[in-house]
């Protein structure tokens, strides 16, 4: 594969999102999956088993990519133990902790805009 050009339009975003804190935390817990899952692992350590059932409609394939780049970026600890079946757990960093309050002042904003919507469309069809 090709090096990346320098002034390609991926290159500056990429440059763009490494400079700017904001843009760069919603990029390492952004997308569908990640913050469901760090939300399950608020309460401490799961099998990967216990992540899934704790989340309607994702497969086992997206749960253990979510999961790898999780680990990658230093918010979940995989802990294997030497067991026959082996047992692997998943639990959240300090790190990821101190996303805690973080996602349920934005949980709680979502929920407020949600009302704010469909009070919205129920006024506008009225």
């Amino acid at each position: 594969m090709g090096k990346i050009k320098e002034n390609s339009t991926n290159n500056i975003n990429k440059k763009y999102i490494q400079e700017c804190d904001l843009s760069y935390a919603v990029c390492k817990i952004g997308g569908r999956w990640k913050l469901l899952i760090l939300n399950r692992l608020k309460d401490g350590k799961l099998r990967f088993s216990e992540v899934r059932d704790r989340i309607c409609g994702i497969t086992e394939r997206m749960l253990t990519l979510q999961l790898r780049e999780l680990e990658k970026e230093g918010l979940v600890k995989r802990t294997v133990h030497a067991e026959v079946p082996p047992r692997v757990d998943y639990e959240l960093t300090n790190i990821a902790r101190e996303l805690i309050p973080i996602w349920e002042d934005l949980e709680k904003w979502g929920n407020k805009h949600r009302d704010l919507v469909q009070i919205n469309e129920v006024g506008a069809k009225v």
